[in-house]
């Protein structure tokens, strides 16, 4: 596992684009932490990184957001709103479908969604945020190694 303070805005950027550079196809994450903890803003830089123009809606609502990419789709969940993971089937998600999930409070489709590539978990921590990385696959482990080898995650502070 690795673990970052994210001392504000545009290091939870900064994270999100070092994650969309080293990101492999396709990749389920799971992004963890209370509400405002920086789970939309590490996506929506993610998603920034990837080529995605226009507004970047949170899904908080909409329970899913769809954004093309040069390589697929990308899906942004929130699932805080579901009471049940069997309401995902209403949905419309086929496993294969996308290249890149983001999923909000995934704890809540438990048992419904592919299995996770890489956990982030972010939590307040004084003025910032801490990020625990932690990998959910052998595809999360080399993207994990990636990160750290390629030097995308250097300045950004060990929590």
């Amino acid at each position: 596992m690795n673990e970052l303070f994210l001392p504000d805005e545009a290091a939870t950027e900064r994270l999100g684009q070092a994650l969309a550079h080293t990101r492999p196809v396709p990749a389920m994450v799971h992004l963890q932490g209370d509400l405002g903890a920086g789970k939309s803003t590490l996506a929506r830089a993610l998603l920034r990184a990837l080529g995605v123009q226009g507004v970047i809606r949170s899904p908080t609502y909409t329970l899913v957001e769809r954004y093309p990419l040069a390589d697929g789709e990308a899906w942004h969940l929130d699932l805080y709103r579901i009471g049940d993971a069997g309401e995902l089937d209403f949905l419309g998600l086929d496993e294969g479908g996308a290249g890149l999930w983001l999923v909000e409070w995934p704890e809540r489709g438990r048992g419904a969604l592919p299995p996770v590539d890489l956990k982030v978990a972010l939590d307040l921590q004084g003025a910032g945020r801490r990020a625990c990385l932690e990998a959910g696959s052998a595809r999360g482990a080399a993207w994990l190694q990636r990160l750290e080898q390629d030097g995308h995650l250097r300045g950004l502070p060990a929590a």
